[in-house]
């Protein structure tokens, strides 16, 4: 079987993790340029004022994905580089960069695939209160307004938000990133609640606009899986997935939060200030999402948690890796000797993956899904000058597998963007992580240089999958 003709094969990146230029052609302060300058903040204290210069260096990246073969890019486009404060005076130079961007891809055949909020919120509106004040809803609405009349033209693919669950919980739980606030659960909800109206909001603005193409959201999906029968840990399980999972799809598949989750906020009394008008709101758009994304890297598998402790949380225990207590303390994942792990501790599991997607169908019908991202951090081996990312190919590899075998099953799967095209700023973990197709050198004035894994992709792509 190969893969369908309407299948798109794509990689992603995310504005601050490639572009630097952080203070070029009038773009104003962001949360992260702000945040990663905090000693002991991120890893060796990396920061994106540089990343690997893609805002200088497109031109070069973009031919590089062409000859790799991508149908499909994913990017993001930096909020307080279109308006530098979050609201008020629009940057034309931040446009023109993007119209750069797009018209570069169109150029090789490659579909613009754009996402509007990767996690680089302008700081004027972060000191006003972030996610938590609901101005920033409408100033995110007249972001999307500005984005979709300048770029909707030629961008028919639209992501509104990239995992609002990471945003939200490592900056209300964790700590770890923007605002840096821990274990304020009240502060957590309501942020993903304001999130999810600004969605249906810019859906519901994108629908009118009648530019014909297609909107919806990405989520990480990390499915949770009990390690046993045990009804304590099924309990877990499904504590889990509603945490983790439904409380994120629901609102936007559904319309409507899970009932699950709407008595556990109520029986701790940290229920979201939420209006009727909003809850009407996202009724109203559910059916309006054109599709749903997923980031998949790993499942969770669960047990319920009976010890009586203190979740204590830092920058290296919040990148996702197995075997910590939940923060509200109902469940622990586990590390089983019997799977695969990465290096950075997240399990390689693409039957968690298949069971997942089965999941998802199971409760939200034959909605349209795109892999938006997953892949495999590491840190690479060279020999003899070349890199030698094999680990990256069997991971990929397996994963597609999974999504073969999938839309064998009939779930409508449209695309595979792999995390990530190019080697970039892994946010907390700064350089030491790679993830790319494409090795960026910081020793030699950050050449490119393709890895094996470069060649493979642009084989699996030629081929449509066929030998897989």
């Amino acid at each position: 079987m190969k893969f369908p003709k309407d299948f798109l094969f794509g990689a992603a990146s995310a504005a601050y993790q490639i572009e630097g230029g952080y203070n070029q052609d009038g773009k104003g302060v962001s949360n992260w340029d702000v945040f990663s300058k905090i000693p002991g903040k991120t890893f060796e204290g990396t920061n994106g004022d540089v990343a690997i210069d893609h805002y200088n260096r497109y031109k070069e990246d973009i031919k590089l994905m062409a000859e790799m073969g991508l149908e499909s890019y994913r990017f993001s486009v930096s909020w307080c580089r279109i308006i530098p404060n979050g609201t008020g005076e629009i940057n034309q130079k931040g446009i023109d960069f993007y119209n750069n961007i797009i018209n570069e891809c169109l150029k090789y055949g490659i579909v613009p695939f754009v996402t509007l909020y990767h996690w680089d919120l302008p700081q004027v509106l972060q000191e006003k209160g972030g996610w938590i004040n609901k101005d920033t809803i409408d100033a995110f609405l007249n972001y999307a307004n500005v984005c979709f009349k300048a770029f909707g033209d030629r961008v028919k693919h639209w992501i509104t938000f990239n995992e609002t669950i990471v945003f939200s919980k490592l900056g209300y739980i964790n700590g770890a990133h923007p605002p840096a606030i821990q274990n304020d659960e009240k502060k957590y909800f309501q942020s993903t609640h304001n999130v999810f109206v600004a969605h249906a909001k810019a859906v519901e603005l994108y629908k009118k606009l009648k530019q014909y193409g297609e909107i919806g959201i990405t989520h990480v999906f990390s499915p949770a899986f009990s390690v046993d029968d045990n009804e304590e840990n099924l309990d877990a399980e499904n504590h889990a997935n509603n945490m983790e999972t439904y409380w994120y799809y629901d609102p936007i598949l559904l319309g409507k939060y899970p009932e699950y989750m709407v008595e556990y906020l109520k029986k701790k009394e940290i229920t979201p200030d939420w209006t009727e008008e909003e809850l009407e709101l996202l009724k109203r758009n559910a059916s309006k999402n054109d599709f749903i994304g997923l980031n998949y890297y790993q499942p969770q598998r669960v047990i319920k948690n009976i010890d009586d402790v203190d979740v204590k949380f830092s920058r290296e225990n919040s990148t996702g890796a197995a075997g910590g207590v939940y923060f509200d303390g109902y469940f622990k994942t586990v590390i089983d000797d019997d799977k695969k792990y990465t290096k950075w501790g997240w399990e390689i599991s693409p039957e968690g993956f298949l069971d997942g997607l089965r999941m998802l169908k199971a409760r939200y019908g034959d909605v349209k899904i795109y892999i938006t991202e997953n892949g495999l951090g590491d840190e690479d081996i060279i020999i003899d000058g070349e890199i030698v990312d094999i680990p990256r190919i069997k991971f990929i590899e397996e994963h597609l597998v999974a999504v073969k075998n999938a839309i064998k099953e009939g779930i409508n799967l449209k695309g595979y963007y792999a995390w990530s095209v190019i080697d970039l700023l892994s946010w907390l973990n700064g350089y030491k992580k790679q993830y790319g197709f494409i090795y960026v050198d910081h020793n030699n004035k950050l050449a490119r240089k393709k890895k094996l894994s470069f060649y493979w992709y642009k084989n699996i792509i030629e081929t449509r999958g066929e030998n897989l």
